[in-house]
């Protein structure tokens, strides 16, 4: 029996917010796609780098994500690249990112999408943004750690 490609792997990554941000906590959230969207996500056509969480009527949605439609998946419709999709999350993690959204001024981006069995979810992540300095700071931290792991395999 051969395993499914499509079980736990990693679709998109938005690397830019690790960079930006402190990311503060995370939640997995399900993503409500139509059936050209999965199949453009399987071909590997998801970019996630440029989008945000919005919260609208106690319900949240993913903006701003672009799926590059596969012409041959969805030739019957016109297809929207850059549709707003709803967001899967129970009525406790909604209210908690909108309260930290609106009262203590952070902001919610997707960290990263992926398959968890068949289904498309999406890991959320309530953020605040780092200033110049800080973000310098990470980078000297990680050229530093880089270093030190090349002393210590050369003298191994």
């Amino acid at each position: 029996m051969s395993k499914d490609k499509t079980s736990g792997g990693t679709i998109a990554q938005n690397r830019k917010a690790r960079h930006d941000f402190f990311i503060e906590d995370k939640v997995e959230a399900g993503l409500v796609l139509q059936g050209w969207e999965v199949k453009a996500i399987r071909a590997g056509k998801m970019t996630i780098s440029e989008s945000y969480v919005i919260f609208r009527d106690n319900e949240a949605f993913l903006f701003n994500a672009q799926i590059t439609p596969l012409w041959s998946a969805s030739t019957h419709i016109d297809p929207e690249a850059t549709r707003t999709r709803k967001l899967l999350m129970s009525r406790r993690q909604i209210d908690k990112l909108m309260s930290a959204v609106n009262q203590k001024g952070y902001t919610c981006v997707p960290l990263a999408s992926f398959w968890k069995g068949q289904y498309v979810k999406c890991e959320i992540a309530l953020v605040k943004g780092k200033a110049l300095h800080d973000k310098r700071a990470t980078e000297k931290d990680r050229d530093w750690n880089r270093e030190k792991q090349r002393v210590f395999r050369k003298s191994h």
